[in-house]
């Protein structure tokens, strides 16, 4: 079986360059028989790459899911396809407050998840200047 494997970037999501090229690429898919796409983790950056909601875990984790969709309907999948999540949180409780979210994109028939805590960057930090938290 030959494998087809397609890197791109959905339109409305910011995209990181490094020498004039995106350093990653948000949405990959292979496809043979069938069709995997991989997304990569997306944070609450709008299309501009600025941090939405700064202190606001709601608008933030808002903003996360639109782009997650946005990168399902760029690959031709939807949130029913997913079959595995990872999340990072700063703020357990604050997380907790808001499944809401998760639950209008996620639906009641959630995929595997990992949910996993994680200290909050300093802003000195050089891997992201305005850390989301």
């Amino acid at each position: 079986m030959v494998l087809k494997i397609e890197r791109f970037q959905p339109e409305g999501v910011n995209v990181r360059m490094s020498g004039g090229k995106p350093s990653y690429s948000h949405v990959v898919t292979v496809s043979g028989s069938g069709k995997i796409v991989y997304t990569a983790g997306q944070l609450a950056r709008d299309v501009d790459g600025n941090c939405v909601g700064k202190g606001d875990m709601r608008a933030q984790m808002e903003q996360t899911f639109q782009n997650l969709d946005r990168c399902l309907k760029a690959a031709g999948a939807t949130w029913a396809d997913v079959v595995k999540t990872n999340t990072f949180v700063t703020d357990f409780d604050e997380f907790q407050k808001c499944a809401d979210i998760r639950m209008r994109y996620l639906g009641v028939a959630t995929p595997t998840s990992n949910l996993a805590p994680t200290a909050a960057r300093p802003s000195a930090s050089p891997v992201s200047p305005d850390p989301i938290s």
